[in-house]
């Protein structure tokens, strides 16, 4: 997993009276100090009450290893956008992260955990990175944050509301000219903190996740499969559970319903057909499973947040 510790020139776009501010760095290629096989660097940076957040885009050549920058902060990092490979975060440059690989995955390390982001081939990666003031948030948050959660490392987890907010503040922050901006991503960052440090009821009976060797097996046969669907039913039966189970525990482990899964790993295959070759819509709507390009458009619309062609120019520009 990338982060922004390669950054180096910075200028400032603006900053706001209740102390938000947005930044864009850019690091290229001639930058001797971008890690091997890292060819671009550009980020966003915003502050709020008791938050940093920077979001990184990397446009990688090949395999990439680094160590993150901000070992002596709380943070959070969640994987945005990863096409053409995979990125992980480890705790030693040489030893592969022990958690199976997942979708919109993330990880969140305490202060004074220092880690290293490798990834493998990854073409082009985006990544939200949150720094937290533990103090600040502790006084703005009604309930107490807990210290548990706050001291345990989780070295690759999923989380789909986490995700889905991430997402959100990620485009907002490129947008600064509505004053109403600032209120909207205080209150999105207070959400996804709420959902990181506060310890859910003990009334609520929590999901348990599929076990290893069952999600190997089930992620494995979904990706053999690519783009073809395969029925929940077969899923389940491959996992030696009923269907209803199953659904429930591979959502706890990797924060999507099977469905959204395949979807979702079909938009990613497409991302890198867009990126890395010039076919043309309809070829890569064939190609990833789409009854055709219109279908394809929606539905990358939707999940991407542009149009197949947008998306397309702004990667390769």
């Amino acid at each position: 997993m990338m982060a922004a510790a390669v950054m180096q020139p910075t200028r400032m776009l603006g900053s706001s009276e209740r102390d938000r501010s947005r930044e864009e760095v850019i690091a290229m290629q001639q930058n001797s100090e971008l890690p091997e096989n890292v060819v671009s660097v550009s980020a966003l940076q915003s502050r709020s009450s008791g938050v940093r957040l920077e979001v990184t885009s990397f446009h990688c050549t090949g395999r990439a290893i680094h160590r993150f920058k901000q070992a002596d902060e709380t943070r959070l990092s969640v994987v945005l956008d990863e096409i053409g490979g995979r990125c992980e975060p480890r705790l030693h440059p040489d030893r592969p992260n022990p958690i199976d690989h997942m979708p919109r995955h993330m990880h969140f390390a305490p202060a004074g955990l220092e880690l290293w982001g490798y990834s493998d081939d990854v073409r082009f990666v985006r990544d939200a990175i949150f720094s937290f003031d533990l103090k600040v948030l502790s006084e703005s948050m009604a309930d107490a944050l807990s210290e548990d959660l706050i001291s345990s490392p989780r070295l690759r987890f999923a989380d789909d509301r986490i995700w889905s907010l991430a997402r959100l503040l990620a485009d907002a922050i490129d947008d600064d000219s509505d004053p109403a901006t600032q209120l909207y991503c205080d209150g999105l960052t207070t959400a996804i903190a709420a959902r990181l440090f506060s310890r859910p009821s003990a009334r609520v009976e929590q999901a348990s996740g599929l076990a290893p060797w069952r999600l190997r097996r089930v992620i494995d046969y979904l990706e053999a499969n690519l783009p073809e669907r395969v029925n929940l039913a077969d899923l389940a039966e491959l996992a030696g559970l009923s269907p209803a189970h199953f659904s429930r525990a591979f959502k706890t482990s990797t924060g999507m319903a099977p469905y959204q899964w395949q979807l979702d790993a079909r938009i990613r295959q497409a991302q890198a057909l867009l990126l890395d070759t010039d076919a043309s819509l309809e070829d890569v709507a064939e190609a990833t499973g789409f009854a055709d390009a219109v279908h394809f458009g929606r539905t990358f619309r939707k999940l991407a947040g542009a149009t197949p062609a947008t998306w397309r120019r702004d990667l390769k520009s």
